[in-house]
C-alpha cells in the first residue's frame, strides 16, 4: 500500500468511526489513540537504543 492509498484508508476509518459518536466520544478516542501512538513510539525508541547498546 502506498502512502496516499494508506493515508485515505485512515480518513475513511476516521470518518466511520466518528459518523455514530458524539463530540465528547471522538475527543476521548482521539486521546486514546494519540497515548497509543507515543506509547508505540517510546517502545520503539526504548528497543532501538538497547539493540544499538548491545552491538557495543
Amino acid at each position: 500500500m502506498n502512502a496516499c492509498n494508506l493515508t485515505a484508508a485512515i480518513t475513511a476509518l476516521a470518518n466511520t468511526i466518528a459518523c455514530g459518536l458524539k463530540t465528547e466520544e471522538i475527543s476521548l478516542l482521539s486521546s486514546l489513540f494519540m497515548q497509543l501512538g507515543d506509547t508505540l513510539a517510546t517502545i520503539a525508541a526504548q528497543r532501538a537504543l538497547c539493540g544499538a547498546r548491545e552491538k557495543e
